[in-house]
């Protein structure tokens, strides 16, 4: 069935970053352009809040990273990186982006999650039958839950098109290059995202270390 995206539906994206980079590392050895994700999710609807959930680590060398992300229009809720003795190291921000993603649910007509996990099955299921939301997901096909993408109103995944969604991209040129996100002033001017123009890389310490299953 399809579904219907129309100018008036408000939209609230949440973005598993570590998600997102670890999928386009893996599979493409590539960048997340951030920027174009929210623009494909908001899809010419009324952004209400887009907001990446980030971990920083103890050198916080990922400030710059951070900072792109919010001259993008993009919030950035930051979790401090826990190390345990004997090096273990735990950052995990899915229980905080189910619960903004609840209380947002009335505010809301549509829901985006940002994200390829399984883990977030039982929270669409909640928030389309519970609360009345249409609820969508934006994630790289080939890394992404199949129950995921079968309980969702609408799957866009990233794999169809990897080149507007990826910052040196090795497939071919980008594409895709500035916009801007209703609500949050005026249009950048064409060339590249903020991101992509100051040469921020997501993969600082903890999102390095793609072979951690604590992460």
């Amino acid at each position: 069935m399809a579904i219907i995206k129309h100018k008036s539906q408000r939209v609230g994206i949440f973005i598993d970053t570590q998600n997102l980079y670890h999928s386009a590392k893996n599979l493409y050895k590539a960048k997340v352009n951030f920027g174009n994700v929210v623009k494909e999710a908001l899809a010419g609807r009324v952004l209400v809040r887009a907001v990446a959930y980030v971990i920083r680590t103890e050198s916080e060398e990922e400030k710059s990273f951070f900072d792109a992300l919010n001259k993008l229009g993009i919030e950035t809720k930051v979790k401090d990186i826990k190390i345990f003795a004997g090096g273990a190291k735990k950052a995990d921000w899915d229980m905080g982006m189910a619960i903004d993603a609840i209380a947002m649910a009335e505010k809301l007509d549509t829901i985006v999650l940002g994200t390829g996990d399984g883990d977030f099955v039982p929270l669409v299921e909640y928030l389309r039958y519970a609360r009345g939301c249409q609820v969508e997901v934006i994630s790289f096909g080939k890394s992404s839950s199949s129950q995921l993408r079968e309980v969702t109103d609408d799957f866009i995944d990233m794999c169809d098109n990897p080149r507007n969604y990826l910052i040196n991209y090795k497939g071919g040129g980008g594409a895709g290059r500035g916009f801007s996100i209703p609500g949050f002033g005026g249009g950048a001017k064409p060339g590249p995202t903020p991101i992509e123009d100051e040469g921020v890389d997501v993969g600082q310490e903890v999102y390095d270390d793609s072979d951690s299953e604590n992460i």
